[in-house]
């Protein structure tokens, strides 16, 4: 009888000792109403894929993308000049191709606020740490760089 109540509450606990990791969307830049303001726009997200921009980790596949679907919007606000001018068919096309680039800056935002729950050490009460992306990415560079100097020291101290 006891083993059946305990069993429950040691999968609970187990459950309730998972940290839960949620990110605070923030959006990107791609959205724009005019010709005009679209090609500010653009310009800025390409500037921001750039070296020591906000998008800088989106690597050359999904940059291809982001620049296929800019070029594609561009050409749309090129032929309509605005958003209330293009047919039905259009502004879903020129949805789709935002929805695309959104994504792929969204998952590759550095700025992005990711938040986990975590339990300090000696306490059992979990509390929540918020971290930019490029804070998570720049402490797992830091600690790939530590992990491999120590192995390269090991390996020049010699085996025993």
């Amino acid at each position: 009888m006891k083993r059946k109540l305990w069993l429950p509450v040691a999968v609970a606990m187990m459950v309730l000792q998972v940290a839960t990791v949620q990110a605070k969307e923030t959006k990107p830049d791609v959205k724009a109403n005019t010709k005009d303001e679209f090609a500010a726009v653009a310009d800025h997200v390409r500037q921001q894929m750039g070296p020591g921009g906000r998008f800088e980790n989106v690597d050359k596949d999904d940059q291809a993308t982001v620049n296929r679907d800019l070029s594609n919007m561009s050409s749309l606000y090129d032929k309509f000049g605005t958003v209330d001018a293009m047919d039905q068919s259009t502004k879903v096309e020129l949805y789709n191709n935002q929805s695309e680039v959104n994504a792929i800056l969204t998952r590759h935002d550095a700025d992005r606020e990711v938040c986990e729950q975590v339990k300090p050490m000696g306490s059992n009460i979990p509390k929540t740490v918020c971290r930019t992306q490029r804070q998570i990415d720049q402490e797992n560079g830091s600690a790939q760089r530590f992990m491999q100097d120590q192995s390269q020291r090991t390996q020049l101290k010699g085996g025993h």
